[in-house]
């Protein structure tokens, strides 16, 4: 049986990934800083898979020093730790915060330095025991800076280049550093949008994060035909690319 920590579980993608895993009779080990939600998503698992063992802990992205604390004692709490996945964010109104430094920092800290800080841990825990899977979800929004959304790209774009050289590291030790970068999802973080057919629901996202962990995965694009779509945008020449409204 697989031990499970998710990081951010409160979140729609989190909420699915974390059913897909109990559905496996993983025991998980629920953390976010929004205790009425992890509650609900701990009844909702519940409910549908009643064997589960499930732990939950109030934990913040941003309290950096307590997260190797926390990784080991959700190995304590289920009696091992397989796999992390670190799934907080937030997805700032570009408009509202472009030119509030401030904002722009917190926007950074949360959805980069905050995943890396969890990100880091989560590796040394799983260096030391010579194996483990650290799942990350970035975002295709990383793979180019955008006018739309260029403050949270930018973070996740850091945050994708910091598990690339962390995957390089720690790959000779055993331990698996999956990035996942989801395209559009229709979740509350998006209800501001109209939505389109490029949208997927949470739960063929959380599809997808399950099979990509089970199977060891590198880079995952959620849905595949994300690749394709930012393959694309990334070789737009500059000249071209800046005149366009993207």
């Amino acid at each position: 049986m697989k031990k499970i920590m998710i990081f951010g579980a409160a979140s729609a993608i989190a909420k699915e990934t974390a059913l897909k895993f109990a559905s496996d009779q993983c025991d998980l080990f629920l953390a976010d800083i929004d205790e009425e939600k992890l509650k609900a998503v701990s009844r909702d698992i519940l409910t549908r898979y009643k064997d589960v063992r499930i732990f939950l802990k109030k934990a913040d992205a941003l309290e950096f020093a307590s997260h190797k604390s926390l990784i080991e004692e959700a190995a304590q709490a289920m009696g091992g730790l397989d796999v992390v996945l670190v799934a907080h964010g937030t997805l700032p109104d570009q408009e509202k915060i472009r030119y509030d430094i401030e904002a722009i920092a917190r926007e950074i800290e949360i959805n980069f330095l905050g995943a890396a800080s969890v990100a880091s841990a989560a590796a040394e825990f799983f260096e030391k025991q010579g194996r483990g899977n650290v799942a990350v979800i970035s975002s295709v929004a990383g793979d180019r800076g955008r006018q739309s959304n260029y403050v949270y790209g930018s973070a996740k774009g850091g945050l994708t280049r910091f598990l690339e050289g962390l995957r390089n590291r720690v790959y000779k030790s055993g331990v698996v550093v999956t990035t996942i970068k989801p395209g559009l999802v229709d979740t509350p973080m998006t209800a501001r949008f109209e939505k389109n057919f490029l949208y997927s629901s949470p739960k063929k996202v959380g599809e997808i994060i399950y099979s990509s962990v089970k199977k060891g995965k590198d880079v995952v694009y959620a849905p595949g035909f994300w690749r394709y779509v930012m393959l694309a945008i990334i070789h737009i020449p500059e000249g071209v690319f800046k005149k366009l409204k993207l």
